[in-house]
């Protein structure tokens, strides 16, 4: 079977105020309002060229991130929003999500993306608290937030995610439930909660570790996170994801189901018809020929990659792996290849066969060990 036919474009904004302590992404300081220009020409130019290889696809999600994409001006978001939308085909209920940071929006602005069919915006707030925020680099403080926040309610933005982070340096568990409980005050339809990773090459990777929480005191909070997010009626949809009921990200499921994907802008990935590609990483070079330029690192997926990968994002998923799927996409049965597997943490309690055992999932405590047990799902055996 074919994977899903329609597609989901990302589209990379590689431009911030400040880069974060702990950010490892491709992004950049840049307050050059002629680069920024320059970029969103070039991003538009490149966005109809390759819409051409995809005119039998229907667009089902559209995510601009970055990089802070609420940099751009409404003139600059204008043109790759109508690039999108004369080139492609969209769905007739397209979710079109916009990362933005506090403090870099304003009514103009947040107006102009709804006049281009933004309907979900995505805050990077990660703490409400002043000290964890500077440690970690953020520009914004929560006053900053709380004004972006009301300013897109009012303007009638009615699907709003917010990322927090946990395990940052002076966090402590009283802390973090703060930050939770302000923010959930404020109903927002999706949480991303997640733990800080310390990435080499960035600042915050050689702190002291001191100023860290320890794991014993990190995993109270993730269970915090947990009890706390299902108290105000959250569900848990993914390892690090909650929503309202009707509000799961149907961007980022579509990762975790291996559909097929088209990144374009500078560093952007795809994954498309099993082939993984890439957007060159040079400023210049992408500037330069963004009609004419190819792809770089085009890999062809083995049945094995694609399979190990169904996998290893589809546990993510608290729904977990449909076996008929499985046979659908890759012409296996899932217990040929993994009956020893299942077998193993079936009986420890961290996989469970559900839905008259047409579906596998990582139980609560499973997911806890998420990375345990994926590593048994890696290099799978299909001889």
């Amino acid at each position: 079977m074919e994977k899903n036919k329609n597609i989901k474009l990302y589209l990379h904004i590689p431009f911030c105020v400040k880069k974060c302590a702990y950010c490892d992404f491709l992004s950049f300081p840049c307050m050059k309002k002629e680069d920024i220009s320059s970029y969103a020409d070039a991003l538009a130019k490149r966005i109809r060229e390759k819409a051409k290889d995809f005119k039998d696809r229907t667009l089902d999600s559209v995510f601009i991130g970055g990089g802070t994409p609420s940099l751009l001006d409404e003139a600059d978001f204008l043109k790759i929003s109508d690039a999108v939308f004369e080139s492609f085909n969209p769905s007739g209920n397209l979710e079109f999500t916009l990362e933005a940071n506090p403090g870099t929006v304003n009514k103009s602005k947040l107006l102009s993306y709804i006049k281009g069919f933004v309907n979900r915006l995505s805050f990077g707030l990660q703490s409400t608290i002043k000290t964890e925020l500077e440690t970690i680099g953020r520009i914004h403080t929560y006053e900053d937030f709380l004004k972006s926040y009301e300013l897109a309610r009012e303007v009638g933005v009615d699907n709003i995610n917010i990322d927090l982070m946990q395990a940052l340096p002076y966090q402590t568990r009283e802390s973090h439930e703060e930050s939770l409980r302000r923010v959930l005050s404020l109903k927002p339809e999706h949480i991303s909660a997640y733990s800080l990773i310390l990435e080499e090459n960035t600042p915050l990777f050689d702190i002291d570790k001191s100023l860290l929480p320890n794991e014993d005191t990190e995993r109270l909070m993730y269970h915090d996170a947990l009890d706390i997010l299902s108290e105000y009626g959250y569900e848990r949809y993914e390892i690090s994801n909650y929503a309202k009921p009707g509000f799961y990200c149907i961007h980022n499921i579509g990762y975790w189901e291996c559909d097929d994907y088209l990144g374009l802008g500078l560093g952007a990935s795809s994954l498309v018809d099993n082939v993984r590609f890439k957007e060159t990483s040079n400023f210049s070079e992408f500037l330069s020929a963004p009609c004419e330029r190819g792809f770089v690192d085009i890999t062809k997926l083995s049945l094995e990659d694609r399979v190990e990968e169904f996998m290893f994002l589809g546990l993510r998923m608290t729904e977990g792996i449909s076996l008929v799927k499985f046979k659908e996409r890759f012409n296996l049965d899932f217990l040929n290849v993994y009956e020893d597997v299942c077998k193993k943490h079936t009986e420890n309690g961290l996989l469970e066969f559900y839905n008259d055992n047409k579906n596998i999932r990582l139980t609560k405590k499973g997911l806890d060990l998420a990375d345990y047990v994926m590593t048994d799902f890696m290099e799978p055996d299909i001889s």
